[in-house]
């Protein structure tokens, strides 16, 4: 049987794109700053807390732009304390891949818009969070031959419990030049998620988007904590202290480059009970406290949060509100960021 799958037009190249839409000197300056910060508290110069936080998917730009705006604000009265790299997920799709697929896949035919419409349209939303917050953010590298369209505007990469242990998300891992988080897979073993980092360390050769490539390894690939399912479907936590403390003992006995975890408070930690996030984020403050080698170890936390609790289907219409998994609204999430800034 051929192949059934139609070749619709080809999509102009990153660099291609790059040249098209190119960013301002100072955003190319604030990019660089913001990324030394980063790479500081990843390798122990500085002590400031890292949050990534923000909505689980970027579906709509305005509601976006507010909620950036806003977190900006809150930035100023923790910067002291507090580093935020927020969440702008244009990639997120629904769980099962149909429906909503992310900002990149959900052009609007009868616009005549096609997926070049969908890349640019990240492009210019994360250069607007940049231009008007100051902000560099996150995204998950959901597919990552589509990583460089962006890798100009990113400070910071999560790799997915689903993608983990596929080969070219850690190949490209090694090579992207900015913090990489890698989530333990959902049935939950460390020891995947420990292969991953160790992979995405390491100098790797292999062929990416037509070419041959080589890395130097990603010296700043570390663990994210997310919860796991078990046997029988059931969400089950790993941000406690005595998973803490073996991820420790797992660095220790691979002897990896600056051993660190982002505990997301969602997810499987939370059985996607989003008000959970909150007692979550105290405990793994209170375990910090209890042990020194921890606080060093867990650089920060994941959140998801938006402008308004919980989450609606498409189509409902409430700005700000998401459309896959239950956020904090903005009032629990400001909040929350005050009581970190006073626990860390």
């Amino acid at each position: 049987m051929e192949m059934q799958m139609e070749f619709l037009r080809k999509i102009p190249t990153p660099a291609e794109l790059k040249e098209e839409f190119p960013l301002p000197a100072e955003i190319k300056t604030l990019k660089e700053k913001r990324d030394r910060e980063i790479e500081d508290i990843f390798t122990g110069k500085s002590d400031k807390f890292l949050l990534l936080i923000g909505p689980c998917s970027a579906d709509n730009e305005e509601a976006v732009l507010e909620y950036m705006h806003r977190l900006a604000r809150v930035q100023e009265k923790v910067k002291d304390k507090i580093f935020i790299i927020p969440r702008v997920y244009t990639n997120k799709p629904r769980t099962v891949g149909k429906g909503y697929k992310g900002m990149v896949h959900q052009p609007d035919p009868e616009k005549g818009e096609d997926m070049k419409a969908g890349i640019i349209a990240i492009r210019e939303l994360h250069t607007r969070v940049v231009k008007e917050t100051g902000f560099t953010c996150a995204e998950e590298m959901l597919y990552p031959e589509n990583h460089r369209y962006l890798s100009d505007l990113l400070s910071y990469v999560a790799v997915g419990a689903r993608s983990v242990e596929d080969q070219l998300h850690r190949l490209v891992a090694s090579g992207i030049g900015i913090p990489a988080g890698m989530k333990n897979p959902t049935a939950g073993d460390l020891s995947v998620m420990m292969n991953s980092i160790e992979a995405a360390q390491s100098r790797q050769r292999f062929l990416y988007r037509g070419w041959e490539v080589q890395t130097t390894g990603n010296p700043m690939a570390h663990a994210i904590l997310r919860g796991y399912v078990d046997q029988f479907g059931r969400s089950m936590p790993n941000y406690h202290y005595e998973t803490l403390r073996r991820l420790k003992t797992l660095y220790d006995e691979r002897g990896l480059k600056n051993p660190a975890v982002i505990v997301d408070t969602n997810h499987s930690n939370s059985g996607k009970q989003y008000l959970e996030q909150i007692r979550i984020a105290e405990d793994v403050l209170h375990s910090c406290h209890v042990s020194k080698d921890l606080r060093s170890l867990v650089k920060g936390l994941m959140i998801e949060s938006y402008l308004e609790d919980g989450a609606q289907k498409i189509g409902d219409g409430v700005f700000g509100k998401s459309i896959t998994d239950p956020c904090l609204g903005w009032e629990k999430s400001e909040k929350l960021i005050l009581e970190i800034a006073d626990l860390v």
